[in-house]
């Protein structure tokens, strides 16, 4: 019986092929796989994490340790004793150092709040004027904020002068000085802390909440203290640790208002004459105060749920009606615009005054192209610009290599001490910049494994070294940020296509994190050309920045000169506020586009 052979179904046909891959290439890639190549290898994580691990201790963590050792050293707890002990300068320092940053966040919560439960609450004339200009003191260096306040608010500045001569009074009119001008200078650029938190927060609450309050027969007062303070929770203590530890960490207000008795003035005199244990004790007890606010704020924020179990839509602007109010409205929208821009247009104004010619004028009285004609033809005075470029750029690109693997590395794998990870890079942020120089300085004054085996206090590194570990968490938080909106399944397609953990974390993960690294690169450059705190403690004369040659051309009375710098670091940051607002509303647009696509 004769039978009829079957033909093969396709399932059962096998593929056609080039040349067979060699063994040896299977057995590399199983290696590979095994080892480095794959996320889900139990080794993975630990090889990945292992080196950005080593990082963040040898120039995060260790330093620490090194200003804690230093503290202690020859005269061991001799410096905290009298630390905690007397009631001279020590006591004193850190008593007004926490007054004045519980002061700043009362104020900038008062500032910040109002305006933006008036600009996302009502519409009146002038409204789109103040939202477009609000955010301008927060583009100006800490250096050049205190400084422009210093000019027009100071007891020879031009307000107070202007008001001398307007009523003929033989002292300037309600200067500043003191604590009350550190105050003003951390209000106004401070308050954009709470600003954009509160308006954000307000922008995403839903009505139907208050509007339930109200139809219950709550008043304007109890609404506020029952409904929306509580529900504004998660937002306020967000901006009041921003706010608090940047003021906590402030140092050049002080230092032009005449405050000494702050801990970091206090860290910089005892570091300049030479009392570095005493500096180091200074900047171990400032960061363990930092260290603990930010632990009893994360503690507070989490005690209750601050989520809305209704589906309102956000709240409409309320029109103002009443012609009064609008003719008010519309006047302090003009006022508002003049205190806002008030800061820039001085510097602006001073950067064109010929040196020594401002002394006893309202405003200065001659004016020049030649501080500008200095800086970029005289190679001395362009290179503190040189500077504070090379080491911003050479900062930058550490924090986005490293940053962008630890963004990586916490939202992506799974390992014991994700959670260690995640606060020690963060630790840095939550230093003042005066104890992140004495760290460095305590820790690299001498040669160690980290710093192979080389001094590098006195040299070109330490500069760029402190930027880095300043501002290594904005690249971090921006990356990872970023990389919590794309979906690992992307990563995975490519990783079961063939490609190594490399290649798809090139051509995948990373160019579709691009937008938010460039944008946290970028604020990280920016915040590295106006760095002053850090880098006047740790510069040499040929590594002098922009802002410590500003301070130090102040100090020559070169006012026109330093202003000139200043306004040339206020341009460099308009210019990248620009650049990262079109990168974030491309982010934008590709969430949007990815939504109506999925």
């Amino acid at each position: 019986m004769s039978t009829i052979p079957a033909t093969p179904s396709p399932a059962t046909i096998p593929p056609v092929t080039g040349s067979p891959a060699p063994a040896g290439d299977g057995r590399r890639r199983r290696f590979t796989d095994r080892f480095t190549g794959g996320t889900n290898s139990r080794w993975f994580p630990y090889l990945l994490v292992l080196p950005l691990a080593l990082i963040l201790f040898g120039y995060v963590v260790q330093p620490m340790f090194a200003t804690f050792a230093e503290s202690v050293g020859v005269d061991a707890v001799a410096n905290y004793t009298s630390f905690f002990t007397n009631s001279g300068v020590a006591r004193s320092s850190l008593v007004t150092s926490l007054i004045i940053s519980a002061a700043s966040v009362l104020l900038c919560g008062i500032v910040g709040v109002a305006m933006a439960f008036l600009l996302k609450r009502f519409s009146f004339p002038g409204r789109r004027l103040i939202e477009a200009i609000i955010l301008v003191p927060a583009a100006l260096p800490p250096l050049i904020g205190a400084i422009s306040f210093q000019l027009l608010y100071s007891e020879t500045g031009i307000l107070p002068r202007g008001l001398q001569q307007i009523f003929g009074t033989a002292e300037p009119v309600l200067p500043f000085s003191g604590i009350a001008g550190v105050l003003v200078v951390h209000t106004f650029t401070m308050y954009p802390f709470f600003y954009l938190s509160a308006a954000a927060a307000l922008a995403g609450m839903d009505p139907s909440v208050e509007e339930a309050a109200y139809n219950l027969g709550a008043g304007r007062v109890r609404v506020w203290r029952t409904v929306l303070l509580p529900m504004l929770t998660p937002a306020l203590v967000s901006a009041s640790l921003l706010v608090f530890m940047t003021s906590l960490a402030s140092y050049t207000a002080p230092l032009l208002f005449g405050v000494d008795q702050t801990m970091t003035m206090q860290i910089y005199i005892n570091r300049t004459n030479g009392d570095l244990p005493m500096a180091s004790t200074y900047a171990s007890v400032l960061g363990v105060v930092s260290v603990l606010f930010l632990l009893g704020m994360r503690w507070y924020e989490g005690r209750r749920s601050y989520r809305s179990q209704s589906k309102g839509v956000a709240a409409h602007r309320r029109e103002i009606t009443n012609p009064l109010g609008r003719w008010l409205a519309l006047g302090a929208s003009l006022l508002a615009t003049v205190v806002l821009l008030a800061p820039v247009a001085t510097i602006a104004l001073v950067a064109f005054s010929a040196d020594g010619s401002w002394t006893t004028e309202v405003v200065p009285a001659a004016y020049t192209m030649q501080n500008f004609v200095t800086i970029f033809s005289d190679p001395n005075a362009f290179q503190p610009i040189l500077n504070s470029l090379q080491m911003s750029l050479l900062a930058t690109i550490g924090c986005i290599v490293i940053g962008v693997l630890i963004a990586y590395a916490v939202r992506r794998l799974d390992f014991r001490g994700r959670g260690v990870l995640d606060v020690a890079v963060m630790l840095a942020w939550a230093l003042p910049g005066t104890v992140v120089a004495i760290n460095l300085i305590s820790a690299f004054s001498t040669g160690n494994a980290f710093s192979f085996g080389q001094v590098l206090i006195g040299t070109f590194w330490i500069m760029p070294l402190a930027y880095f570990v300043r501002f290594l968490p904005l690249v971090f938080r921006s990356s990872a940020a970023t990389l919590a909106q794309i979906d690992p399944a992307l990563e995975e397609a490519a990783r079961n296509l063939g490609a190594s953990w490399w290649r798809a974390f090139g051509s995948v993960t990373l160019r579709l994190m691009l937008p938010g690294v460039i944008a946290g690169g970028l604020l990280a450059f920016v915040h590295g050309v106006g760095e002053f705190v850090a880098s006047v403690l740790i510069y040499t004369s040929q590594t002098a920045p922009i802002s410590v040659e500003i301070n130090n051309r102040m100090y020559s009375f070169e006012v026109g000169t330093a202003a000139a710098y200043g306004m040339l670091q206020v341009v460099l940051i308009f210019v990248v506020m620009v650049v990262s607002g079109r990168l974030e509303t491309g982010r934008r647009a590709s969430r949007e586009a990815a939504q109506w696509t999925a």
